[in-house]
């Protein structure tokens, strides 16, 4: 029987991390797979040792501000490793934590699958070399950062991406549209500001001012916010009650909420793909402190920050980042994109962009590679 241990640090690798799981659990239920998720980990049979609740953060000045409970984390991941003895660590994207975990795993002797790997591709190449060091496998989700990590000299293998497994609507369209609560000829805009407690408070105001605009312009739109486990539910309640806006917050069945919505306002990150493999435009936002963003204009090395964007090559979607993400520019975006006109062109480029992605059977392809990674020690 396998023991695999799994570091999962937000809201996005908690769900790459429990279909892992469920895979797993298919091939042998009796597998076990312990270590840091949320309630999707759960919900797929995995132990959640440490939840992601207690540990998102993002930017770079967040981080050194984080640094002593990451330590913490850090040694009592340690310690699981001393005590349950895995065959294999699992870590999923998080690369600010987990890459230093895997060093700790491989100092031990155990194992290591990146699954969700460093951006190296956008960042820095050099840190693909670095993930060669101290990495079993690299289980590559973009045909395009396989020959970064080859490269780099990283066992690597590419698997597809995940999302095309994982994102399918579970309702026929009428049902998902009376679940949803949107009306006939009513545009049904959703409100993502993101999983983690630091991208609630720096992007919902603005999201919440640019929707006010949006309801000037557009008074016939309608509005709803998929809450991220990760989000307390009073706390987007009380931002959106002082904003004056009516939003339905909805829990759960977020692909059936994307493919009947006309437009996501989203902060970047996975959700943004998962609403485009449902079909769902975005307009992409983001911001970060001063400092964050200095430090990121100079390591970043490609032209666009938005997943969808990143997959196609090219700007498919707009993004509206720092200074240029303000309420105005949020609502004549939003209005440009709700246009009819403009929608056979961004169903086009969707459809484009999840042709890249590869063929479906990524998260069964990687389940079976970590298995053969942790029968191989034995």
């Amino acid at each position: 029987m396998a023991k695999i241990l799994i570091s999962a640090g937000e809201a996005s690798g908690d769900i790459h991390a429990a279909a892992v799981t469920a895979a797993l659990k298919k091939i042998d239920s009796a597998i076990e797979v312990f270590g840091m998720g949320g309630d999707a980990l759960r919900a797929a049979g995995g132990e959640v040792l440490f939840d992601i609740k207690d540990h998102g953060v993002m930017g770079f000045v967040e981080v050194i501000k984080k640094l002593p409970d990451l330590f913490k984390l850090r040694s009592d991941f340690a310690r699981v490793m001393d005590e349950r003895k895995p065959d294999c660590l699992v870590v999923v994207d998080y690369p600010g934590f987990n890459m230093k975990l895997a060093k700790v795993a491989h100092d031990k002797g155990i194992p290591v699958v990146s699954y969700i790997a460093p951006s190296a591709w956008a960042w820095n190449k050099g840190r693909a070399k670095n993930v060669a060091k101290i990495v079993d496998k690299v289980a590559c989700i973009f045909p395009f950062e396989y020959d970064v990590y080859e490269e780099a000299g990283a066992p690597v293998e590419f698997v597809g991406h995940p999302l095309l497994d994982i994102v399918h609507p579970t309702m026929e369209r009428a049902e998902a549209e009376a679940w949803a609560g949107k009306e006939a000829e009513h545009p049904l805009v959703l409100l993502m500001p993101g999983s983690r407690l630091m991208e609630i408070e720096k992007m919902l105001p603005t999201l919440l001012e640019g929707a006010k605009l949006l309801k000037k312009q557009l008074p016939e739109v309608q509005f709803a916010m998929p809450r991220a486990g990760t989000i307390p539910l009073e706390l987007l309640q009380s931002k959106i009650k002082a904003s004056g806006l009516e939003i339905k917050i909805t829990e759960g069945h977020n692909y059936d909420l994307f493919s009947v919505a006309d437009l996501a306002l989203a902060t970047s990150g996975t959700v943004t793909l998962e609403a485009a493999l449902c079909g769902l435009p975005s307009v992409i936002v983001y911001r970060t402190s001063a400092l964050n963003a200095f430090i990121a204009r100079r390591v970043i090395n490609i032209p666009n920050i938005g997943l969808p964007n990143i997959v196609a090559g090219r700007q498919i979607l707009p993004e509206l980042l720092q200074e240029d993400f303000t309420p105005a520019n949020v609502a004549n975006t939003a209005v440009e994109l709700l246009a009819p006109e403009r929608r056979p062109q961004l169903e086009a480029n969707l459809a484009y962009m999840k042709a890249r992605l590869g063929e479906p059977g990524a998260v069964n392809r990687v389940a079976q590679l970590i298995l053969r990674i942790a029968e191989e020690r034995k």
